[in-house]
């Protein structure tokens, strides 16, 4: 009896797994092209200071940067956006899950910097776990690649948490070695910081929209500068570009 039990409940037990398994993969969503909401992750926070060098910033503080100006240029193109931090805070990442999977109709992106023990190891890397999510994190990886002096480490697939158990299309974008001096001293540069997030808006955007779409916001909105600035001190002039 005591062997049937066992059998019995080994069984069972491979059931169960199966069955959360089939779940997990049922509860995945693609809103690669529909989705209208992204949630922007700031990696580590608060006691958790991510990578740490003497020589540059602690990852904490550049990955909350960087997720700040891409939710302010996400925003400016018309997305909703969603910040899992938006201060030195630690958010573990089962909270950060949970953020992700409340916004209906969403994806998902996690800013971080990478580290090596090797310094001259530099790159940029981006990650994905579901099918869904496979375009948009090629997409991030070769904006990214247009930036100067960069090196491309891949677009690989991943199991980290929130890319595992987020159920909307999520990536994980590394954007350079800490470790690195040269790639260390470019993410203590704010305006090299807001060239990273202007690259993964790029791609989010034409993501949604199609390709160029974002460069021909970014000059409409140029254009419209250039004529009010030309229209000088005159009110109505203005007003009629």
């Amino acid at each position: 009896m005591s062997g049937i039990a066992a059998r019995i409940a080994l069984l069972a037990a491979a059931f169960a797994l199966a069955s959360c398994s089939s779940s997990g993969v049922a509860k995945r969503k693609d809103t690669s092209r529909t989705f209208g909401t992204v949630v922007v992750d700031a990696g580590h926070g608060g006691k958790d200071s991510g990578a740490s060098r003497r020589y540059g910033p602690a990852e904490k503080m550049v990955t909350l940067d960087v997720a700040q100006r891409l939710n302010r240029k996400l925003r400016e193109s018309r997305f909703r956006t969603v910040m899992t931090r938006n201060a030195d805070v630690f958010v573990p990442l089962d909270d950060r899950v949970s953020i992700g999977n409340r916004q209906q109709n969403s994806i998902f992106v996690s800013v971080h910097f990478n580290d090596s023990g090797r310094r001259g190891i530099r790159g940029f890397e981006t990650y994905y776990n579901s099918s869904y999510a496979r375009d948009l994190a090629q997409r991030i990886q070769g904006n990214l690649l247009t930036l100067p002096r960069s090196a491309n480490r891949g677009v690989r697939t991943a199991n980290f948490r929130v890319l595992r158990n987020v159920i909307y299309p999520s990536i994980l974008v590394e954007c350079g070695f800490l470790s690195n001096r040269n790639e260390a001293a470019q993410a203590g540069s704010p305006v090299y910081r807001e060239m990273l997030a202007d690259r993964i808006c790029e791609a989010i955007v034409d993501e949604r929209h199609g390709n160029g779409t974002y460069a021909a916001r970014r000059g409409a909105s140029s254009s419209r500068l250039a004529d009010a600035a030309g229209a000088g001190s005159d009110p109505a002039a203005a007003a009629r570009h």
